[in-house]
């Protein structure tokens, strides 16, 4: 049987898989608007499929119930530029986008109130994943491919064991995930993401010139990388979420047997039942009781 086809790429060629955050929660408090977003963002993939007719842009929608393809620029029959714009300006990405909104807003009716405002993250990761592997079984060459997250919600922390798991997924696989977080706050997850997969983490300042950003950072193909300098990761965020009440946690009790984090002590883990501490000497001496029990 013959063996499997090694990873060719071409050079200077880029699949770029976009995850573009529409969380309604996070938009209705940014100092940015959506449209404004929405107009740098589109700007930059003009500019990815100007560099190289055979880039590919793929977009994925991140919402808050729900994520979902909106773009592929692959099954675009049109590429020609049309009133000096290329086909990702057509009204049929943004009407694809508009579905979703309404989608993802009917999933939200009926949301217990208290829930973190936290996008799905996870899920849309897991599907950039899913398409980025469809590429690699396409045939033994192919772009470049990677991830480019741009959010702005706060993490969830609930989220925190499947995004871990595509973390890692995408570290095998040899994808970096670029992350631009807009948001008040850092996102560990996002930081976490592109320190382990070796891609570039950067939050913006002037959130007026992100276009800026995204041409000088983002919009570098994996070939020049090592050629130019990008933004170094600085004060990692390496904090982890507990399984039992999923929050952040800085210190906590690792089970040595599955690895799974907890905030407190327990007797047993709650995801592979290994008995821990004390108890599991406790047990063990019970044990070694009843078979030193004589028979009658």
């Amino acid at each position: 049987m013959a063996s499997a086809p090694s990873k060719l790429y071409a050079d200077d060629v880029s699949l770029v898989v976009v995850l573009l955050d529409t969380n309604p929660f996070f938009w209705s408090s940014s100092s940015l608007s959506f449209s404004q977003f929405l107009s740098h963002v589109l700007a930059f993939f003009n500019a990815i499929l100007t560099l190289n007719q055979l880039n590919q842009v793929v977009v994925i929608a991140t919402g808050y119930n729900s994520c979902d393809y909106i773009f592929n620029s692959a099954s675009d029959l049109n590429r020609s530029f049309e009133n000096g714009r290329m086909p990702v300006m057509s009204s049929s990405l943004l009407q694809k986008l508009e579905e979703f909104l309404i989608k993802d807003e009917q999933l939200s009716k009926g949301e217990p109130e208290g829930r973190i405002k936290s996008s799905l993250f996870s899920g849309s990761l897991s599907m950039a994943l899913c398409y980025i592997q469809r590429v690699f079984r396409s045939g033994a060459l192919h772009p470049h491919p990677r991830i480019l997250c741009l959010q702005g919600s706060p993490d969830g922390p609930e989220q925190y064991v499947a995004i871990m798991n595509a973390i890692f997924s995408a570290q095998r696989s040899e994808v970096p995930i670029d992350s631009c977080y807009i948001g008040a706050q850092n996102s560990a997850f996002l930081q976490q993401a592109s320190y382990i997969t070796g891609g570039v983490h950067h939050k913006p300042q002037n959130l007026d010139g992100l276009f800026q950003y995204l041409m000088t950072i983002f919009a570098t193909d994996l070939h020049s990388r090592s050629f130019i300098h990008l933004p170094k990761p600085v004060g990692v965020d390496f904090r982890a979420s507990c399984f039992c009440h999923k929050n952040t946690i800085d210190m906590g009790y690792v089970c040595s047997v599955c690895l799974s984090i907890f905030c407190k002590h327990h007797k047993k883990c709650s995801t592979c039942g290994s008995v821990f501490g004390q108890a599991q000497s406790e047990a063990a001496s019970a044990s070694d009781k009843k078979r030193k029990t004589p028979e009658t």
